[in-house]
């Protein structure tokens, strides 16, 4: 009997031999290793909220939006032949065109021709244009090319560079004219009255027209680096 059977104990009670039971500890390694991955999750969610919360209150997406702004304008500054400096408003690669000068009245001769089956009515329109201030060149009937064929307004017949300068200041004294240009090189132009004419615009109603036209508007690529 061995030392270990209790006593008064035998039979399939009985312990015999050198090697005795022995208790496992079940799944406490397997827990260990999940408590670990789990502390660690927790560590990391932590750690983002934290940071979050840092740019939330230090303005980091204006930070960002900044920077992406600066290195648009260097990008297209670059992309047009200038190099530009890191934060700084880049510089076009040509100058600024000049704002065109637009003529006075009085540097204006017009001719004053009457394409309608009214008589006198090119000289009425002299005499106005005249008091507003323009030259007065010849008056008259319109040549056959035009006579009676004029079924709008009128028409503003000059030279190719009249087109930006003179044809803009006397279309303020008469709306719906059509524009045409020819050969001629002198700077006079043509005003041919239609038969939708009727009178020329009321003088304040045309002063301020030719007060807004004189005022400078900016070009779209001088506003796209104003934004920069």
């Amino acid at each position: 009997m061995s030392m270990l059977t209790p006593p008064g104990m035998g039979g399939k009670y009985r312990i015999t031999g050198d090697k005795y039971p022995r208790m496992r500890r079940t799944g406490g390694h397997r827990r260990l290793v999940l408590a670990i991955i789990a502390s660690a999750a927790a560590m990391a969610l932590i750690g983002w909220g934290t940071l979050q919360l840092i740019q939330v209150f230090t303005g980091g997406d204006k930070a960002s939006a900044a920077a992406g702004t600066t290195q648009d304008c260097d990008h297209r500054a670059t992309k047009a032949g200038t190099a530009a400096e890191p934060g700084t408003t880049p510089k076009p690669d040509h100058p600024r065109p000049h704002l065109r000068s637009l003529p006075k009245p009085a540097q204006i001769t017009v001719n004053v021709f009457n394409a309608t089956p009214r008589g006198g009515l090119a000289k009425k329109t002299a005499d106005e244009l005249k008091k507003r201030g323009f030259a007065i060149g010849e008056v008259g009937n319109a040549t056959k090319q035009y006579d009676k064929k004029v079924k709008g307004t009128g028409i503003l017949l000059g030279a190719e560079k009249a087109a930006d300068t003179a044809f803009p200041v006397l279309g303020t004294q008469l709306a719906g004219t059509e524009h045409r240009t020819d050969a001629r090189t002198g700077g006079e132009v043509d005003l041919i009255l239609g038969t939708r004419f009727k009178e020329l615009a009321k003088k304040e109603d045309a002063d301020k027209a030719l007060a807004e036209l004189a005022k400078p508007k900016p070009t779209p690529t001088l506003s796209a680096e104003k934004n920069c």
